[in-house]
């Protein structure tokens, strides 16, 4: 998938990811998609409800080798 830019948090946990996600995504325009990488098990609802609450679209997430990958769409 196209992403405008990858954040890597892999090694942080809660809330750490979503604190430096919603950075990242205020500092991109509307309808850019970022890519980030996160291994904290937890992040997949932390994702979701961010998603929900931001109004962002969470694109996709998946699991592979127990790193979390996820897409946002920024609103």
């Amino acid at each position: 998938m196209h992403f405008d830019r990858e954040l890597d948090v892999k090694g942080l946990n809660c809330p750490l990811p979503i604190l430096r996600t919603k950075k990242a995504l205020s500092d991109m325009s509307p309808g850019q998609v970022l890519h980030v990488l996160a291994t904290d098990p937890g992040s997949l609802k932390d994702f979701q409800a961010f998603a929900r609450q931001t109004g962002n679209e969470l694109l996709s997430s998946a699991e592979v080798d127990r790193v979390f990958e996820y897409y946002l769409k920024r609103k």
